[in-house]
């Protein structure tokens, strides 16, 4: 077996990077709920004194009970940090229809957030992939420039149940520059999280473009491309788990046989798995767990936030069978399944979610035991949340780097 590192390490980063992934947006600021439940108070106060009056006691107690509802949803997005900015939430209301789509297009039309630049909502996509029609060239959301930009890979594929994937294509700063007409990059591929999630979230709560840019900015990491890739099979609201269903669709062979190729295809990158890495955040990170251990060919590095082993709660997708279940469950088979090809693996995790930290670590001690190298990433303060996937995101690139750095060209 060939190792892909000496020893797999912690990267240690520059302040600069870390405060980045870190920092509160505008809209995850404990100070924006204090604020409504404030305003509740007050109206509600107002309400009581003038309860003599029917009319003033009707608008009352409905502001009151709004501003309440206001508060409350702002509390969990403190605590998820799902919705950083107010261009983040106006991707979310586009997703409506009528006014909430309205709306959500006059937020991010005002909107000064830098994310903007490389939004990839309004592209053209391209098709690739099996989705028997001809490729073509995946077009760009927005004009390249010297900070990189984001693109559009549709990748369909009915015969593996998925009529329509829009994969988001991060790319490097350069990367369109004539004078690296000749270069190619390693490739990290995201999966979203369960359910509910989907491809736009690692742009958004996950901030990937910005820590993409901010790690090359402080020449940490060599550049690279990110994908975030679409395991929804356009129903977000299914608990998929990333896996091949038995009578619905297979994910897990639409990623590696159709997803990987396409990107290969579209874009200049380093074919192997040497250079490339698999990552997500909690289903997307049980996915990737998951895919990757059944992959060691595709996936030279595996890159999990909140992790866990075993689908819980979400076995009821395989319809009960029983082999699939097994096949599918890495706390079972890990223990005995051959490792002909080394693989790297980062856990992350936030202190404030024991579950995780201990799940992480039984799944790293698994792993070595096979002989594979394994880091745990702790970020204190956390818990099983977007702001622990979004803190850790650096970490678990420059982990990538340091193996495609010491990878051979093929592998």
């Amino acid at each position: 077996m060939t190792r892909l590192l000496p020893q797999a390490v912690d990267p240690v980063l520059p302040p600069s990077v870390t405060s980045q992934a870190r920092d509160l947006g505008p809209l995850e600021s404990p100070l924006v709920w204090l604020a409504f439940a404030g305003a509740a108070a007050a109206v509600l106060a107002v309400t009581i004194a003038l309860a003599h009056r029917r009319r003033a006691r009707r608008w009352g107690i409905s502001g009151a009970i709004a501003l309440f509802l206001l508060a409350a949803i702002t509390a969990v997005n403190s605590y998820v940090g799902y919705v950083r900015t107010p261009s983040d939430l106006g991707r979310l209301l586009q997703r409506g229809s009528g006014a909430m789509n309205v709306a959500g297009t006059l937020l991010r039309s005002t909107s000064d957030d830098p994310a903007e630049d490389s939004d990839p909502s309004t592209a053209s996509s391209s098709t690739g992939g099996n989705s028997g029609s001809s490729p073509t060239a995946a077009r760009p959301a927005a004009p390249s420039n010297a900070n990189g930009s984001t693109e559009v890979l549709n990748v369909p594929d009915p015969a593996h149940g998925v009529a329509n994937g829009e994969n988001y294509v991060i790319l490097p700063a350069g990367y369109h520059d004539p004078a690296n007409a000749a270069k190619r990059y390693p490739v990290v591929y995201l999966i979203h999280g369960y359910p509910y999630g989907g491809p736009r979230d690692w742009l958004t709560s996950g901030s990937a473009p910005q820590t993409l840019q901010s790690l090359e900015d402080a020449h940490v990491i060599q550049p690279m491309i990110i994908v975030s890739v679409d395991l929804t099979a356009n129903r977000p609201s299914t608990d998929w788990e990333c896996l091949n269903v038995p009578g619905g669709p297979q994910l897990e062979t639409y990623l590696a046989s159709s997803i990987v190729p396409s990107v290969d295809q579209h874009y200049r990158t380093f074919p192997d798995r040497g250079h490339r890495a698999l990552g997500g955040m909690s289903g997307g990170g049980f996915g990737a767990l998951n895919i990757g251990l059944h992959h060691l060919d595709e996936f030279g590095t595996l890159l999990i936030s909140l992790p866990y082993d075993d689908l819980n709660d979400s076995v009821g997708v395989l319809g009960g069978n029983q082999a699939a279940i097994a096949a599918n469950t890495p706390r079972r088979y890990i223990p005995t399944m051959p490792f002909p090809q080394k693989l790297a693996v980062m856990l992350t995790v936030g202190t404030g979610a024991p579950t995780d930290v201990a799940t992480a670590h039984r799944i790293a001690g698994s792993l070595q035991r096979r002989g594979q190298e394994v880091v745990v990433h702790a970020e204190r303060g956390f818990n099983h949340t977007w702001h622990t996937a979004r803190a850790t995101l650096p970490y678990m690139l420059a982990f990538a780097d340091q193996n495609f750095r010491s990878a051979p060209a093929s592998s």
